[in-house]
């Protein structure tokens, strides 16, 4: 499962609002190559689901992650920082060993 803090699911609200994003939209969350730790994360909104996707709903935030992320997010919590050092999305990972400073990618 993929957990969504009270301030993720405020700013996903309010981007979903700003975006006009209507309908059965949903948050994308993956992994892919990349990153000064070797993965990298990935979102985006999204209404198209493919076979294999995994669903789930945290705060009545819906959330979709294909079937090879997910293996690397199992237990994540999708937080948000609105702070003077730094703003944006980020993953409090579990199964990560080592993660960058900004929160972005993350090794296993």
């Amino acid at each position: 499962m993929i957990k969504v803090s009270n301030t993720a699911k405020d700013e996903v609200l309010r981007l979903m609002d700003a975006q006009e994003v209507k309908g059965q939209a949903f948050i994308r969350v993956g992994v892919k190559g990349g990153g000064c730790s070797g993965l990298t994360y990935v979102m985006d909104f999204d209404t198209e689901m493919k076979d294999g996707d995994k669903v789930f709903e945290d705060q009545g935030i819906k959330i979709v992650v294909d079937k090879k992320s997910y293996l690397y997010l199992i237990g994540t919590t999708l937080e948000y920082s609105g702070g003077l050092n730094g703003q944006g999305f980020t993953f409090v990972n579990p199964n990560a060993n080592r993660t960058c400073g900004c929160g972005e990618s993350f090794s296993i």
